[in-house]
């Protein structure tokens, strides 16, 4: 990794991506300067329990790393932040996130998604930041059916108010790439699961389930399909964008626009393996992996969900060399193992 002259600054530091991105750049030489509103989303001990970790991987290392409980809505923090520290690479990973959760709380999508997501994006203006990336999501390809999803599709029928924001972080960055010479990257996360998960996802909602002899909700009646993509395979794709800022597409047709792409520095990039897996499949690995069966409680699909998705990541493979790869059988094995040491 080329080293940039400052710190690395990520936020939503206590997130899943956040944490396991934090260790990596710690043990890459990087330099980190962590943020997270600790919120209580889902439990707040196992964001507290990330930072944790993080802190053991400085402190045996020997390297730098500061930690500001502080949100992303609060601009004047934020500023604070970025005039302490001046970092050239951002890494924006804070947000609400969760699909189902947006029929619920819409307010703090709007809060977090977009307010702290301009925050985030003015402070990279006003202090020159030379590579800045944030999280997209599948989510934004909503109504959209033709698979394996691709970058070059537009997006214009967004099923969730999550995906809303999504879409909006999207277009707000291309306009402070084409405005203010941002360079800036967009990464849509394809499901990511593996060891430190969210407790919201299927991955840790099926193994306590599982574990403790609970039946456990399945949607559509089981008839979904999942891009699973591996936590480690992400912080390698993140890692190899913060070495490699978004750059001007030299072939871009404005008369035959490429979303992907643009006149400004500026590029959106699936993250997947497009090796979609049906969810029955997924369960029956969890069982495997468990040793115990499931009680499966079927239910029709929710508001807000998409069937199947799956990713073209020709684009990501072209950029960065480089793609997700690892099977579902052996993810699922190291979540496991780690949720079974974890959990005791």
């Amino acid at each position: 990794m080329n080293k940039f002259d400052g710190p690395i600054l990520i936020t939503g530091t206590a997130g899943f991506i956040g944490q396991a991105l934090a260790k990596e750049l710690l043990i890459r030489g990087e330099t980190i300067i962590g943020i997270d509103n600790l919120n209580d989303y889902y439990d707040i001990n196992l964001k507290i329990s990330r930072i944790e970790e993080i802190k053991k991987i400085a402190n045996k290392l020997n390297l730098k790393w500061k930690f500001y409980k502080v949100s992303i809505e609060d601009s004047l923090e934020l500023n604070k932040i970025f005039e302490v520290h001046r970092p050239k690479t951002v890494v924006n990973l804070a947000a609400q996130a969760g699909v189902r959760y947006s029929l619920k709380n819409p307010k703090s999508y709007i809060e977090s998604n977009l307010i702290g997501f301009f925050n985030v994006i003015e402070n990279c203006k006003i202090f020159k930041i030379k590579n800045f990336i944030y999280a997209s999501s599948s989510s934004v390809y909503g109504g959209n059916r033709n698979l394996p999803y691709s970058e070059i599709n537009e997006v214009n029928h967004p099923i969730s108010l999550y995906a809303v924001t999504k879409k909006s972080n999207e277009l707000i960055a291309h306009s402070y790439s084409h405005l203010y010479g941002l360079p800036s990257t967009g990464l849509r996360f394809f499901t990511v699961y593996g060891p430190w998960g969210r407790p919201d996802m299927a991955p840790m909602i099926f193994t306590n389930a599982i574990l403790n002899d609970l039946p456990i909700e399945v949607f559509n009646y089981g008839k979904m399909i999942r891009d699973f993509t591996y936590i480690d395979d992400v912080v390698e794709v993140l890692c190899r964008c913060c070495d490699k800022p978004a750059a001007v597409d030299k072939e871009f047709n404005p008369k035959i626009p490429n979303p992907s792409s643009s006149f400004a520095p500026y590029r959106l990039f699936n993250v997947g393996c497009n090796k979609p897996v049906n969810l029955m499949k997924f369960i029956k690995l969890l069982e495997k992996n468990i040793g115990k069966k499931a009680k499966i409680k079927f239910k029709p699909l929710q508001d807000g969900d998409v069937v199947e998705t799956s990713a073209n990541i020709d684009l990501l493979k072209d950029w960065i060399g480089y793609v997700p790869n690892t099977e579902i059988e052996l993810g699922l094995k190291y979540f496991v193992d780690w949720y079974q040491n974890f959990s005791n």
